[in-house]
């Protein structure tokens, strides 16, 4: 049981650590997740209204979290795949 663990841990690669340069990733790929959001989703406006619904394309709030939760997805593969190649 002790070398399945400790193959295990080598196995998982170093991550990268909160940076600027990171955070400027995650954001990029939540307003694209947003913007493919307000197009493909059949009903953005759907649910509860958010406060300030023109700043975010007049969606909802589920089609909000939607999308943001679609974009931390394509930011975390992003941040990862940069930092592989040593962009970040």
């Amino acid at each position: 049981m002790l070398n399945v663990s400790l193959s295990l841990l080598a196995a998982v690669p170093t991550t990268l650590e909160w940076s600027p340069k990171v955070g400027a990733v995650i954001t990029l790929c939540n307003v694209l997740a947003i913007a493919i959001g307000k197009y493909s989703i059949k009903y953005p406006s759907a649910g509860p209204a958010l406060p300030s619904p023109a700043l975010f394309g007049g969606m909802g709030l589920p089609a909000l979290l939607a999308t943001t939760s679609f974009g931390h997805i394509l930011g975390f593969g992003a941040v990862l795949g940069l930092s592989a190649m040593g962009a970040l």
